[in-house]
């Protein structure tokens, strides 16, 4: 790992150790501290979604005609400057202004923080260093949870102010570190699918939307963070509450299972994962998610002790993070080979724009997980087996260096000027 791409990890993790110190908090923090009510909570949450949505349509176009280094400061300074003010609001007008700044910056931090890592990687390190990325992520989310939730007090406002304060200065941090690192004056992403001239009209997004293998990666893509970030804290919560009859404590536990089996499992599966095809590798992660379901139906059940349903209920959660951690060495780096030459940042933006609208929508599976818990098990896991088939699909579309860089990586470095011919381009759909 290069000096420029060590910087990029230590800014992500030390931004993500300050996000830790406040996503569990922020329902607490609007609904009861401030005395607003679960509405506004709620009404703060949609606003931070809004910012994303909002911001990353713009974002690609930025990162690929300026780079993604001002991009990411920008974004840095508006995270920011709306958590500090939203550790200072006290009605719901500024905090939801503040929750829209911060929703924002974070969003666009993503697609150009991922096109600073394709810069300084090859396809053979790629996958790795995305890897590290979401295993230093993790490890600072949890490690900024843990320890803001030993500062934070409902009974002292001031608590919570010092902990968007944190996070406030987290991100300047990463400005300050994004300001060191040095990326290459013109560069050249290794095995990039070349500019097709007869997609050379219209503008970006059309270009993106004509391309068969990237729409069908986002719409695998937008399924699976439906079926497993979109739930975590709202459908599969509320299941475990409402039907299994878990305990608060437990679900912190279950989450924290999920971390912990991110963190323990990265490396280890990330060694049998490297070398396999991507798409093979998504379509084990819908059935590893499906036997997930499976054990989250069986905590409903009420067939076992309060004990059997618990430890149910935190395997599932375990088990989600195994195909979290086989995800994160495999999506980012393959909408990095599937970008055309010069479009990496537009790329990066409309997979970050995917997950947002995934996340966005994910409480609609609260009614069911609440309301109707057998049906909310059976839809996700027929979604799990669905992810198989989307992936096992997509991999038709992909070339062998998309579908697994490291088995050919070799004899494309030595073959002649028609190996790019082999890289499947763009085409319309």
């Amino acid at each position: 790992m290069g000096a420029a791409l060590r910087r990029i990890q230590a800014g992500n993790a030390l931004t993500a150790f300050g996000i830790g110190f406040t996503v569990p908090f922020l329902y607490i923090y609007v609904a009861q501290v401030r005395g607003l009510g679960s509405m506004a909570a709620t009404s703060a949450f949609v606003a931070f979604a809004l910012g994303a949505l909002v911001a990353l349509p713009l974002t690609g176009r930025v990162i690929d005609r300026r780079g993604p280094v001002p991009v990411v400061i920008g974004a840095a300074v508006a995270a920011s400057t709306g958590a500090l003010s939203l550790g200072l609001s006290t009605g719901i007008v500024p905090i939801l202004l503040s929750a829209l700044t911060l929703g924002a910056g974070q969003a666009v931090m993503q697609p150009a923080l991922a096109t600073m890592i394709v810069w300084c990687s090859t396809p053979s390190t790629r996958t790795r260093a995305f890897a590290m990325q979401f295993f230093m992520q993790n490890l600072g989310l949890g490690i900024g949870g843990l320890i803001g939730g030993q500062i934070v007090d409902e009974s002292r406002p001031g608590s919570f102010t010092l902990l968007f304060g944190i996070e406030a200065v987290m991100f300047l941090v990463l400005a300050g570190i994004i300001l060191t690192v040095r990326l290459p004056r013109v560069p050249s992403i290794k095995d990039a699918v070349p500019k097709d001239p007869s997609q050379a009209g219209g503008g970006a997004w059309k270009r993106l939307l004509r391309h068969k293998a990237m729409v069908q990666l986002c719409v695998l893509g937008f399924v699976l963070f439906f079926a497993c970030y979109g739930q975590f804290e709202s459908g599969l919560a509320a299941f475990g509450t409402e039907a299994a009859g878990i305990s608060p404590s437990t679900l912190g536990f279950a989450l924290a299972a999920n971390t912990g089996a991110i963190v323990v499992a990265q490396f280890v599966v990330l060694r049998l994962v490297e070398k396999r095809r991507r798409s093979r590798v998504i379509a084990l992660v819908g059935l590893i998610w499906t036997v997930a379901w499976v054990i989250a139906g069986f905590s409903g059940l009420g067939h076992g002790s309060a004990m059997m349903a618990a430890a149910a209920f935190v395997s599932t959660y375990a088990l989600f993070g195994i195909g979290e951690a086989m995800l994160s060495p495999t999506l980012a780096p393959l909408v990095a080979d599937l970008a055309p030459e010069g479009s990496v940042g537009q790329y990066n933006s409309a997979f970050a724009l995917v997950k947002q609208m995934a996340l966005a929508l994910g409480p609609l599976g609260v009614p069911l997980g609440a309301g109707v818990p057998m049906l909310y098990i059976g839809t996700f896991l027929l979604v799990s087996l669905g992810i198989s088939w989307l992936a096992l699909r997509l991999g038709k579309q992909l070339s062998a260096v998309q579908d697994n860089p490291s088995s050919v990586s070799r004899v494309v470095a030595q073959g002649s000027a028609a190996a790019p011919a082999k890289v499947s381009e763009p085409v319309a759909v």
